[in-house]
């Protein structure tokens, strides 16, 4: 009995040690923030100069490894990361001059947790993000318009972004659009921020494009839980109600290898509209067993990885119609 309460306790004792260090370390981590005058700490950086317009570019989740958030320091990771932004390069690279940021993202485990108990490590991530928007902003913005971009994860950055910067004015009156796909856009946000302003057209500026594609028949995900609502717009026809566009008026899918290497460019791919009662985009004539969800915490027929992918046109020649819009005007 002597022998197994010693164990015990120094069970007990190693799990309080653990503990600690988890909690020391990630409040270094925290503290120590990244340093954005290193180019190492960018995966782009002025990437096309000559360009008239700047997008500043956040990845996505591909952390599957660590416990919290991603070490920008592993090779393995920046591998994946850069391969991310490899892919969203092939839509805003033609168009813009690029700038984006490695950071400490949260890793995909944390989406397995219940949102409260992930704010800690969501601001780690953001704490690098805002640095290195403020670093651009310091460098190289000039009066330079700007496009924020971000899909999933790097979405939700790009809604964080226009919390703590674009209340001001001068700073928003620079702002072509924000491309913030793969994240809700509930009525709180805008009702809080005004400077969040969903887009209601194919050429209003100074607005958020969202959407979150998924089956017809899908109720409930965890990007966008049943019972939450999210603006949308569409697209295939940039209408914000119910419309139903089918695919002849998609202009392309491309969909991507995991490094950004092109695997098919599909014309006329799907079709889309808004459902009511959600809020998000519904895609049809998409076979859920060829387009998995990949992820453990999405059913099949939530389309959230290809969020891009299936209207990739579309989006391309959007972004093209922003710009010329936003430059008229100036």
């Amino acid at each position: 009995m002597e022998k197994e309460r010693i164990a015990i306790l120094s069970a007990a004792v190693v799990a309080v040690i653990v503990a600690l260090a988890i909690t020391y370390l990630t409040d270094t981590q925290a503290e120590e923030g990244t340093d954005y005058s290193d180019p190492y700490n960018w995966a782009y950086y002025g990437l096309g100069d000559g360009k008239p317009v700047d997008v500043f570019l956040i990845a996505p989740t591909v952390d599957t490894q660590d416990e919290y958030n991603m070490s920008i320091s592993d090779e393995g990771q920046r591998t994946r990361f850069y391969g991310a932004l490899e892919m969203e390069r092939h839509l805003y690279g033609d168009s813009a001059r690029l700038f984006a940021p490695y950071y400490r993202q949260c890793s995909m485990k944390m989406f397995d947790i219940e949102p409260s108990e992930r704010v800690q490590y969501e601001e780690i991530a953001y704490s690098d993000i805002s640095d290195a928007f403020r670093y651009y902003l310091k460098n190289e913005a000039s009066d330079r318009p700007m496009i924020l971009a971000g899909f999933s994860q790097g979405a939700q950055m790009c809604y964080m972004l226009l919390e703590e910067y674009f209340g001001n004015k001068a700073l928003y009156d620079r702002l072509v659009a924000v491309y913030a796909l793969g994240w809700p856009c509930t009525e709180d946000m805008v009702s809080k921020y005004p400077q969040i302003r969903p887009a209601q057209s194919s050429t209003d500026t100074g607005v958020v494009i969202t959407f979150d594609c998924e089956a017809p028949e899908i109720t409930d995900t965890a990007i966008v839980p049943e019972g939450t609502w999210t603006y949308s717009i569409n697209p295939l026809n940039w209408k914000t109600d119910g419309t139903v566009a089918d695919s002849s008026e998609n202009m392309g899918a491309c969909i991507m290898r995991s490094n950004g290497d092109i695997k098919a460019e599909i014309p006329n791919f799907c079709g889309a509209y808004i459902d009511a009662e959600r809020g998000t985009l519904k895609a049809t004539g998409v076979d859920p067993d060829t387009y998995k969800p990949v992820v453990s915490f999405l059913p099949s027929g939530a389309y959230h990885i290809y969020d891009f992918e299936f209207f990739f046109e579309n989006l391309k020649q959007n972004l093209d119609d922003r710009i010329a819009v936003f430059l008229g005007a100036r």
